[in-house]
């Protein structure tokens, strides 16, 4: 299946957000990336997720939520990567930027959420539940998000490694205060950034199914 690649820049504001938008032919949705803490759209991680969704047919956003600018700063200071409602109004920018396009604007949205980009998604999934059909945590901190958890209607994902046990806990926790059909994976063996062997393509493939159920063609009981 051919995929359509280009760089794009997602308004917000007065910046611009650099970002790359994958589109297989005949797309059955598009998920946009939210990355972690001191990561970028380059990450490998994510990127290899972002693999196997294009595989399956889905398309993909992987963005900067920080400006090259900004990402200078946070070197330093580390605040803007836990700044969590500046990255949840990015995230929902990029929603609404997939909206706007003639060619994902009638596509299912989901979102992807590594670290504290989880937060992230899920803010933005709370602010627009009519656009955003399912999400996806990977090693995320989802409490984070705070009150806007209460607000998701999307489907969620809750992947964690078991070697990951404060996250482990933090997933759980978040997971009470979602209202949202809501599942947690745990992947044996995997610590913080699935580095052992064979547990990131576990999450991918967990994260490829549970996107693929947001697609019409799958059926409510996909």
């Amino acid at each position: 299946m051919a995929t359509a690649s280009e760089a794009v820049s997602i308004g917000v504001g007065e910046v611009g957000l650099a970002g790359d938008l994958a589109l297989p032919g005949a797309a059955r949705g598009v998920v946009a990336f939210a990355h972690g803490s001191g990561s970028s759209r380059h990450s490998p991680r994510n990127r290899a997720v972002a693999e196997v969704l294009q595989e399956a047919g889905l398309g993909t956003l992987l963005m900067d939520l920080l400006t090259g600018d900004e990402e200078r700063v946070d070197m330093v200071t580390a605040e803007l990567r836990f700044d969590v409602p500046l990255l949840g109004r990015r995230m929902t920018a990029a929603v609404d930027w997939l909206q706007d396009r003639p060619d994902t604007g009638e596509l299912p949205v989901g979102l992807f959420g590594a670290s504290t980009g989880a937060a992230a998604a899920l803010v933005a999934a709370a602010e627009r539940p009519e656009r955003v059909r399912a999400v996806v945590s990977r090693g995320g901190r989802p409490d984070l998000a705070g009150a806007a958890l209460a607000g998701v209607r999307a489907p969620v994902l809750l992947i964690v490694g078991g070697h990951d046990q404060e996250v482990l806990r933090l997933n759980e926790e978040a997971a009470r205060h979602l209202t949202a059909l809501c599942t947690l994976r745990v992947i044996p063996g995997a610590t913080h950034l699935f580095e052992e062997p064979g547990t990131l393509e576990q999450a991918a493939g967990a994260a490829r199914d549970w996107f693929l159920r947001m697609s019409p063609e799958s059926g409510p009981d996909a």
